[in-house]
């Protein structure tokens, strides 16, 4: 995957692309400024070029999938599924994506697991290597078709993300990434579930209000921080699916 994103760097014309990439999201940020999240995803679906949404199907997931159904059922859903989720995700999933009326859901999975992890132990000995295998790569080759892709991601989540802006460019791709959620606070997501009646992911009421691969993921205790159950007590802060300076970045989603 780092040999594809230098390919996609050493590409003739690729500044000049990145210029004109860069350009635009500046001219979308501006654009939407002051605008809400609901209109930033309208504006990705119709300016941002041909765009999907990736969605865990995770704990707040439901707002961005509701906010897409809405705009345009059809709009490309693509869900990574480790072979690794709990039993909730996926039923959740299935659930969510019918209640909502989601027309376009593409399921991703990886196709070397049996190759590369035959008995599910890599994620004992190296964590990052097992995202990679199961969640980036697979879902770097399905947005190898898409010139943008639309996250969950929010400024209070990580100190990795305390800049978002709704609009960024990916290094190294040549997508747009967008996070309609960026400047949202804990009780604007659950204000706009409770006013749209949307489902909870049932874990949350376990104690999870991060959830991820079954193994990598524990309930919080009260004061906690609610990604702390996230690769408990280890220094990974996601699963490595975003870049940055033109490396896929180890630092959920």
């Amino acid at each position: 995957m780092a040999r594809l994103v230098q390919d996609i760097q050493d590409l003739p014309g690729a500044a000049r692309v990145g210029e004109d990439l860069a350009e635009k999201v500046r001219a979308l940020n501006t654009r939407f400024k002051h605008h809400s999240a609901t209109s930033v995803m309208e504006g990705a679906l119709s300016d941002a070029g041909n765009v999907a949404l990736v969605s865990s199907f995770g704990a707040e997931s439901v707002v961005l999938l509701h906010m897409a159904a809405v705009i345009d059922p059809m709009v490309p859903v693509l869900f990574v599924d480790t072979e690794l989720l709990f039993t909730e995700t996926l039923v959740y999933q299935q659930e969510v994506s019918e209640r909502l009326g989601l027309r376009n859901i593409r399921v991703i999975k990886a196709d070397d697991i049996a190759e590369k992890d035959p008995y599910g132990a890599l994620r004992f000995s190296d964590t990052d290597a097992c995202c990679s295998l199961r969640k980036t790569i697979p879902l770097q080759k399905a947005l190898a078709g898409y010139e943008g892709w639309i996250t969950g991601r929010k400024r209070f989540q990580s100190g990795t993300r305390a800049a978002l802006d709704f609009f960024e460019v990916e290094d190294g791709t040549g997508r747009i990434k967008v996070n309609p959620l960026a400047h949202w606070a804990p009780e604007d997501v659950r204000a706009y579930m409770d006013e749209n009646r949307l489902p909870r992911h049932p874990l949350v009421a376990k104690g999870y209000p991060s959830i991820g691969c079954a193994p990598c993921t524990s309930p919080v205790k009260e004061g906690e921080d609610p990604r702390a159950g996230r690769w408990r007590n280890q220094n990974k802060e996601e699963c490595g699916i975003h870049v940055v300076d033109g490396k896929f970045i180890r630092t959920g989603a």
